[in-house]
């Protein structure tokens, strides 16, 4: 199976400006950058390094997002927002907007957060099938103690596919996720495997000491490690529970042929620019004895 090698940007890479992440990463076998943003001049620097654009971070529907809102006037403002953003990426030959959607208010319970949902995104994704923009739906599922998430498991995600048939509207497959809610990640992929839009390299470690110590929830007196909450933590690929041979033959089975892109959220790999790039040339090496 062959899917090229992408990744979202790390904070101390990013600092660098986008003409730096594009060298570096031209020069160490990425071929795809992910973009918090997309205009003529990111297009420009990134083709100029025979690189392509990956997703693309939808402009309020990245983490506590007003489209979630109980105020309608402030839902109306960030579709509109939104909707233009999809018609000037579509102009410029971008394809994937990612999105998490965590109510602006973090307490909302999850089923009253579908029902605002219901109400918005029809639209959002009528507009999206125009431009020919395909949503992939990120499964964080949200700061704790409230996990608000919309999609962040097969419980969410079937409703939301129900109410949303179409394939413009589908999920940003990161196994990392699932593996720390405890969610068979094989078994997702294989059900929710057309509605798979794109896909992050990133790997989770269940801590089974630590797991003893506070069982599923967060710990209470902090975790050991970054990117953590006590019982699980984050890994670059091959440093995780992840099954990524299985994951290849289930991607190439449904027919995805986008890029496996390496989002960064290590404790190892964290805290300066050369831990940073050594996370991603490590990632990258193991993701691709089975994507290339």
């Amino acid at each position: 199976m062959i899917n090229k090698i992408g990744m979202r940007i790390p904070s101390k890479m990013g600092a660098g400006g986008m003409e730096s992440i594009a060298s570096w990463a031209s020069s160490n076998g990425i071929d795809v950058i992910d973009v918090p943003y997309y205009n003529e001049e990111v297009k420009a620097v990134l083709e100029s390094k025979g690189l392509e654009v990956g997703s693309i971070d939808g402009v309020g529907a990245v983490g506590q997002t007003k489209l979630l809102s109980e105020n309608e006037n402030s839902r109306l403002e960030a579709v509109e927002a939104l909707k233009n953003q999809m018609t000037e990426v579509s102009g410029l030959g971008g394809k994937v907007m990612f999105m998490c959607l965590v109510p602006d208010d973090i307490t909302m319970p999850r089923q009253k957060a579908f029902e605002i949902w219901k109400e918005t995104f029809p639209s959002i994704v009528k507009h999206a099938e125009q431009q020919n923009i395909f949503i992939a739906l990120e499964g964080w599922p949200g700061p704790a103690p409230y996990y608000p998430t919309l999609g962040c498991t097969p419980e969410m995600l079937r409703a939301m596919f129900n109410v949303i048939p179409s394939k413009h509207f589908g999920i940003n497959y990161d196994p990392s996720h699932l593996v720390r809610l405890g969610i068979d990640h094989l078994r997702a992929l294989s059900e929710f495997g057309e509605r798979v839009n794109y896909c992050h390299g990133k790997d989770t470690e269940i801590l089974h000491d630590e797991l003893y110590e506070c069982g599923v929830i967060q710990a209470t007196f902090g975790s050991k490690y970054d990117f953590s909450e006590g019982s699980w933590r984050y890994t670059i690929p091959g440093q995780g529970d992840v099954n990524w041979g299985k994951v290849a033959v289930r991607l190439e089975k449904i027919g995805y042929t986008g890029p496996i892109s390496i989002e960064l959220e290590d404790h190892r790999y964290w805290g300066s620019l050369e831990a940073e790039r050594q996370g991603i040339i490590k990632a990258k090496e193991h993701l691709a004895i089975y994507f290339k």
